[in-house]
This record gives C-alpha cells, sequence and structure tokens, in this order.
C-alpha cells in the first residue's frame, strides 16, 4: 500500500485544494470499520468513499455521454447509449483504475486485504468513481471532467457500437439489478475438425436459460448471453 497522494494526484492530473476529499475517495468502509469501531454512524459514513462513489457514478456518466456526443454528433441514441454503457462499465472503470495503479492506494481492512480487495475489479471501478466525486466536489465538473478524458479518454476515443456490444457484461447487470446471481455458462459440445469448430454454450441462470453458438466459446457464450437478454425482455 502507498500512503504518498502526492503520487497519486500526479496520475490522477489534478491537485487537491482539499486532500482529506481524495483521502475519503480512497477508503473502503472495511477500513472504516476495523480502525474507527466506535465513531459514531454519521461520522463513519463520512469517512468512506460510497457517497463519493454515487456521485461519482454521475458524473463519469455525464461526462462520457458529453464526449461521445461530442465526438459522434451523427450518431443516434441507442448507438450512443450502447458505447457509453460500455464505457462507464465495471470493466471499463477498472482498466482506468489499474492505468494509474489506484489499487496500492487503497485503505481497506485487514479481511478485505486478505482476500485480495486491493485487485477486486468491482471495487477498482468503484473507487475510480469516488475519485471523480472527489474531484467534482473539490473544483467541480470542468476538472472532473477532464479527470475523466485523462484516465478514459483512449477507451472513448476508440469506441464504436460493434466494440461495445458486450452481452455477458449487460447480462450479468440485468440480473444483478433483479437481485440474481450472476450466469452460468456450460460448454455443451464442440462439432467440427480442430481447424473449424462450432461451439454451443448454455448461459443458466435463475429462472431460465438459452442457448448459442459460435467459431469460439467466447463468442458462443456471447451469443448465448444475447438470447438470454432476449428471454429477459420478452418476459
Amino acid at each position: 500500500m502507498s500512503t504518498n497522494l502526492s503520487d497519486l494526484e500526479k496520475v490522477i492530473g489534478h491537485s487537491f485544494r482539499d486532500i482529506k476529499l481524495l483521502e475519503r475517495a480512497i477508503t473502503h468502509r472495511s477500513w472504516v470499520f476495523e480502525n474507527l469501531p466506535d465513531a459514531d454512524e454519521n461520522i463513519a459514513r463520512e469517512a468512506e468513499n460510497e457517497v463519493l462513489e454515487f456521485l461519482g457514478d454521475s458524473v463519469v456518466d455525464l461526462a462520457v455521454a458529453e464526449s461521445l456526443l461530442a465526438l459522434h454528433p451523427k450518431l443516434d441514441e441507442g448507438d450512443l447509449t450502447l458505447m457509453k454503457h460500455h464505457l462507464v462499465s465495471t470493466a471499463t472503470l477498472a482498466n482506468a483504475g489499474d492505468s494509474i495503479e489506484i489499487g496500492k492506494y487503497l485503505r481497506v481492512g485487514r479481511g478485505e486485504e486478505k482476500t485480495g480487495g486491493r485487485k477486486k475489479r468491482a471495487l477498482l471501478a468503484n473507487t475510480v468513481e469516488a475519485v471523480i466525486g472527489a474531484i467534482f466536489l473539490d473544483s467541480g465538473y470542468i476538472a472532473a471532467r477532464g479527470a475523466v478524458k485523462r484516465l478514459m479518454g483512449s477507451e472513448i476515443k476508440d469506441a464504436t457500437p460493434e466494440r461495445s456490444l458486450d452481452y455477458k457484461s449487460l447480462l450479468q447487470e440485468k440480473l444483478q439489478a433483479a437481485k440474481l446471481s450472476a450466469p452460468a455458462y456450460n460448454l455443451l459440445r464442440a462439432d467440427g475438425p480442430p481447424h473449424d469448430r462450432t461451439f454451443f454454450v448454455e448461459a443458466v441462470w435463475e429462472g431460465g436459460s438459452s442457448r448459442g453458438e459460435g467459431q469460439s466459446i467466447k463468442a458462443a457464450e456471447m451469443m448465448a448471453a444475447r438470447a438470454a437478454l432476449d428471454t429477459l425482455a420478452a418476459a
């Protein structure tokens, strides 16, 4: 773990007026629970980063939407929404966190540390959002938007509707929103010679299943997820 917040400021590209906001942004609730066990509930809430994450989520959404509209003024709402959904996903935000090694700055409790909290994708993504929220409170939207562009600029620039079609992520998020477990993917069979195989995969979730096929297992899983989304939409 690194405790040098000035190093983190440098990689983010923002110098905080109130450094305590950045400190809060990198503080997981597990750290607060272990290090401030007797703290009043309100004090404990103000020490961890969940509220900043909530704020940062909205700021990132707006900054990404604004950037996409500027880059692709002729695309329709559906394509822009698809790209934005991909860019603000846990996977993309976690990659942004990896790019600045945000995991090493995190303040987490011992239990979270032991279970690899510094490398958990959701935790990294949440921390990135919290940092953006902290920048917004510290210096306003323009500064926060600049940080989003620095952290995610290449992803935003390279985004296309075709590259943003991640049906597996969409399915997982839809199931999570319904408080259901993530789907499981099972390889049913593979047909054809080694150089020209077709894979058949089944996606199974609580209350349903669907199937897909493709020239790779990943492609077959993606098609199974797409079929699952169609099934859930019809229901």
